[in-house]
């Protein structure tokens, strides 16, 4: 009867152990706001002003460079 007892004992410790071993996966929302950067769009924009603006500069000076 001991000899049951202790393998019962062994099966449950040996339970506990896997059990606390199970892998835990949580999901939580930030706790700052998400904040997408649109500094490239912006960018591309002067961009596009800048190179019209120094076509234009070319075409009404031509001896600048």
């Amino acid at each position: 009867m001991t000899r049951s007892l202790t393998r019962a004992a062994l099966l449950l410790v040996a339970f506990g152990l896997f059990a606390g071993c199970q892998p835990t996966v949580r999901v939580e929302a930030p706790k700052e706001p998400i904040t997408i950067n649109l500094n490239i769009k912006l960018d591309a924009d002067v961009r596009v002003r800048l190179e019209q603006q120094a076509q234009q500069d070319i075409k009404t000076n031509p001896d600048i460079f």
